[in-house]
């Protein structure tokens, strides 16, 4: 098959099935793994050049509707009749579902069967080890500074907070995505703040950028230096190297608890010893 994915974490799907050497072009924003790079680039994801995209000649393209605006691309791709699925996770359980909705899509079943049940049990593992932790800490998850994004309570944050030994402080919002201010924040008293933003690297990130805001410096958070500068690419995608980013996160908060994080990607190490 020819595969086009038009946004980053469609792209990492494609991977754990073992279908990037079926990928004719990708968005500009795809950069794992390595060899999606070498691909033709179509633009950002608010911004593909349908043409281009229809030059390809896909038989399948994979979009989606995570960010605000993406709608146009659906909209493009039915009036040109080029055929496309739409992947638009928001938890754990509904990235596993997509990943089996891709295998049936693209004959990779048995594949998408293997990799899910190994994604559910490096999941399974962290909660045996989360339920025997009493004292979570409380996180907030800093997708953009001002004005304020965090993860809401359907967000895949909330549960690898959970898994991690933690709390996400905005858990019980019914959005995916929360709006606040940095006095909302501050009211909250976080125990640790997680810096993940969306789109930047991590050496672009300064924790003093949280501790010169007004009143944070009696911030929990603030106050016992746990400010964690975490590589948004293991945290902002819905993909499954959401458990890499979840093994990194359990060990900064309970080294105690939890196993020293893998230097490979988790899953795929468990598929190439298979």
């Amino acid at each position: 098959m020819r595969l086009v994915s038009i946004c980053p974490s469609n792209t990492e799907l494609l991977a754990y099935l073992g279908l990037i050497d079926q990928l004719v072009g990708v968005d500009q924003y795809s950069d794992w793994p390595e060899e999606v790079k070498e691909l033709p680039q179509l633009g950002p994801d608010l911004s593909i050049d349908m043409d281009h995209v229809e030059s390809l000649q896909p038989d399948l393209v994979l979009a989606s509707l995570s960010v605000p605006g993406m709608e146009r691309n659906i909209e493009e791709l039915e009036r040109r009749n080029v055929p496309y699925i739409i992947l638009n996770p928001n938890s754990l359980e509904e990235i596993a579902e997509d990943l089996m909705k891709i295998g049936a899509h693209t004959q990779t079943e048995q594949r998408a069967k293997e990799v899910v049940h190994a994604y559910r049990s490096i999941i399974a593992q962290y909660q045996q080890l989360t339920d025997t932790i009493k004292d979570k800490p409380t996180l907030y998850w800093e997708w953009w500074p001002k004005p304020i994004f965090s993860p809401g309570g359907p967000n895949w944050l909330t549960k690898i907070s959970e898994l991690a030994g933690g709390l996400n402080v905005f858990s019980n919002e019914k959005e995916a995505s929360v709006k606040r201010s940095w006095e909302d924040v501050r009211m909250i008293d976080p125990e640790v703040v997680c810096m993940a933003w969306v789109g930047v690297k991590e050496d672009k990130m300064k924790p003093e950028a949280i501790r010169k805001r007004p009143g944070w410096e009696e911030v929990q958070a603030v106050k016992t230096n746990r400010i964690f500068i975490l590589q948004e690419a293991l945290y902002c995608r819905p993909s499954p190297r959401l458990l890499w980013g979840l093994q990194k996160l359990a060990y900064l908060l309970h080294p105690e608890v939890y196993p020293v994080p893998d230097d490979k990607d988790p899953l795929l190490k468990i598929l190439v010893n298979r």
